[in-house]
């Protein structure tokens, strides 16, 4: 039996396989972060192409947390109500969505990637001041942030919180907590760009705290059943970074607040990162916080065969795997990953004439 392939039960939801779509920036919104046709069938394709879990891209829990003006968020009921109609198609293709909740800090209000100009966004261009840990921008063409007072990071907990709760009411089944690649959350964790002072800064606790409140605030807002994911750097690549050291004691204290799966990405903190980029390059990573901190992962990072990915979970090393760029490439990955591994493909009726 295809390891790939067998059922994973979080809380009060069971994925199909141990394939997920992972959080891509589409860059695609509509006006106030409002998903759009586009989102519905990116999201919808790879639900019929047989991916277990099905994430959205970073969704923004306040404007000003966009990364850029086209991104999505869930600051709204109109927000609600514009991604009913893309979790109910999820759904029915018997995949279960997700939403990535983010807070992009001190790299919100960019351009997007293939726009002419780069750097911040001025206010004219539909921008706007970013926040973070500090007062440093993260690129010299970057917008300069507004450091976050506590009355800032209260309501950052706060919109997190909400925002999860309507994620809820929007259809999806799971939440993930975005913690990773240099945004808000990131920020406070890495000692490469968290230099506070105060109760949110300093020793690696007073880093945590504020990841570790989102979670708490997360878990609560939900309740008991509905999982809970976190997506960290699992290390900053960078000498006097973050470090997976750091990251198994994160995910122990995320798991002691009722996060079920950490999903172990890297990088993003700093420019001078020096990355080994190569075929399931973080999947070590995955594999020991989930050993040491005894919490289940999710790999990601040029996982692109079926045998590689049946590996990965079939040794313990993570308890799914996240694909990103493949699924762009061949939304239909999965299932014919299925068929390659000797499980049953189960194409939908309409397709099956193909096979």
């Amino acid at each position: 039996m295809s390891a790939l392939f067998t059922p994973l039960a979080l809380r009060g939801v069971t994925l199909p396989n141990r394939i997920a779509l992972a959080p891509m920036c589409q860059y695609s919104a509509g006006p106030d972060g409002l998903p759009t046709d586009w989102h519905r069938v990116h999201l919808g394709s790879r639900a019929v192409g047989g991916a277990g879990l099905i994430l959205t891209e970073a969704t923004a829990v306040v404007p000003e947390g966009r990364i850029s003006p086209q991104d999505t968020g869930i600051w709204s009921d109109a927000h609600v109500d514009a991604w009913r109609p893309v979790t109910a198609f999820v759904t029915a293709q018997g995949a279960v969505p997700a939403v990535q909740l983010a807070h992009a800090g001190f790299k919100a209000s960019t351009y997007r990637p293939w726009a002419t100009e780069r750097g911040g966004v001025p206010d004219a261009e539909g921008g706007w001041t970013p926040v973070g840990p500090g007062a440093e921008p993260f690129l010299p063409d970057y917008r300069q942030p507004t450091a976050l007072d506590e009355t800032g990071i209260a309501g950052v907990v706060s919109a997190f919180a909400t925002a999860a709760g309507r994620a809820v009411d929007a259809g999806f089944a799971v939440v993930e907590i975005h913690a990773a690649h240099g945004y808000l959350l990131h920020e406070f964790l890495s000692p490469l760009t968290n230099h506070r002072t105060d109760g949110y800064g300093g020793d690696r606790a007073a880093r945590m705290r504020l990841t570790l409140e989102v979670a708490r605030a997360v878990r609560a807002a939900v309740g008991e059943q509905v999982p809970v994911l976190t997506r960290i750097s699992a290390t900053d690549w960078v000498d006097g970074g973050w470090t997976v050291d750091d990251s198994v004691a994160l995910a122990a204290e995320l798991a002691a607040t009722g996060v079920d799966l950490v999903d172990a990405s890297s990088g993003g903190a700093s420019t001078r990162a020096a990355i080994p980029v190569g075929p399931g390059y973080q999947v070590p990573l995955a594999a020991q916080i989930r050993r040491e901190a005894g919490v289940p992962t999710g790999a990601v990072g040029l996982i692109v065969e079926p045998e590689q990915a049946e590996q990965i979970v079939a040794a313990g090393e993570a308890d799914l795997v996240l694909l990103g760029r493949e699924l762009l490439r061949d939304p239909y990955w999965p299932r014919r990953a299925a068929a390659k591994l000797g499980a049953t493909p189960d194409w939908p009726e309409p397709y099956a004439r193909a096979f």
